[in-house]
């Protein structure tokens, strides 16, 4: 029986998919030193990840019985995935199945930084009896989202996602993409619409810093591995940005992150991914104008759906096993 180890959790209906074409999915968590020894005595043929796990080069090379290793989320940045196909090892992700999701986590952390919902949650409970007046005035600076700019910094599958959600809220939305080199046309997909095309102005890194409101990252870390935003970005944005990070932890130098709130240049960030997971900086998280989850991007029960669906084709693609009939 073809075994394969799901070791940072698959959606059930996958499992029972898998399962039903007669292939053993094991769900239990192998910490990370203990997992090459743990493929090669069960005798595991695939390895399936999230963001937890890794797949770096001394594992492959202890792990010569693997034939594929798949992640299910967009990126594959904790897989060596070039030299794992150099050892005949099948690598893939699932770029499309979160775009949604993650796309909406982002316009749900700017609406709670725009209006302070996320800090007025954590004072109400507590404070709320006895200085609701206080806290009122505290709040009564909120901003509206539409009329304001959003520059998306990596138009991928996500940041179209994210620039149809923001044009249908009214935010006049710009982009830059290292490879894109002109204009993009999206699809707001209301089906209700004859013509829901419209076109996204691709604009000068620089210039999307400087008149941006919102700006929300899409990328992957500079080749060298330091941050796309630093000390220098920050100086170029508008007073008062807000700025979403639910790409990789590191896309935003952290301590320049927090310069920039204590200054005021920075309004609110809101982060889904950060440096050190999992145990980010308690400085970051604990500051006022930060508001934190705990990388769930694409932890919604449709995301996760069609992640496991993608995934489970994959593997019948490769396995060379027909999925079994509903």
């Amino acid at each position: 029986m073809i075994k394969i180890l799901a070791n940072d959790g698959i959606d059930n209906s996958a499992k029972e998919l898998l399962e039903k074409a007669g292939i053993n999915v094991i769900t239990d968590k192998v910490t990370q030193d203990a997992l090459a020894e743990f493929i090669n005595r069960q005798q595991i043929a695939g390895l399936l990840v999230r963001s937890a796990t890794t797949a770096r080069k001394e594992f492959i090379d202890a792990c010569p019985g693997l034939r594929f290793i798949g992640r299910g989320g967009v990126g594959i940045d904790n897989i060596d995935a070039d030299y794992a196909r150099s050892k005949g090892i099948h690598v893939f992700n699932t770029p499309a199945a979160s775009s949604q999701a993650v796309a909406e986590l982002v316009m749900s952390l700017f609406f709670a930084a725009a209006r302070g919902v996320y800090d007025a949650g954590t004072h109400m409970p507590s404070d709320g009896h006895e200085q609701f007046e206080g806290l009122k005035r505290k709040y009564a600076k909120g901003i509206e989202l539409r009329g304001k700019t959003l520059g998306i910094i990596g138009l991928g599958r996500i940041g179209q996602s994210l620039a149809a959600y923001a044009t249908g809220c009214g935010m006049h939305v710009i982009f830059n993409d290292s490879n894109r080199r002109e204009n993009a046309e999206i699809s707001l997909g209301i089906p209700a619409l004859p013509n829901d095309k419209v076109t996204i102005a691709r604009t000068g890194f620089d210039e999307l810093l400087r008149v941006s409101d919102f700006i929300s990252l899409h990328v992957p870390k500079q080749p060298d591995g330091t941050a796309v935003i630093g000390s220098g970005e920050f100086e170029r944005m508008k007073k008062g940005v807000i700025i979403s990070n639910t790409a990789r932890g590191g896309v935003i130098n952290e301590a320049a992150l927090v310069d920039a709130l204590n200054s005021g240049k920075v309004r609110a960030a809101c982060l889904d991914v950060f440096v050190g997971e999992p145990r980010p900086s308690a400085q970051l998280l604990a500051h006022p104008a930060v508001i934190a989850t705990p990388h769930i991007g694409a932890s919604t029960l449709e995301a996760q759906e069609r992640i496991g669906a993608e995934l489970a084709q994959r593997i019948f693609e490769i396995m060379q096993i027909a999925p079994p009939t509903p």
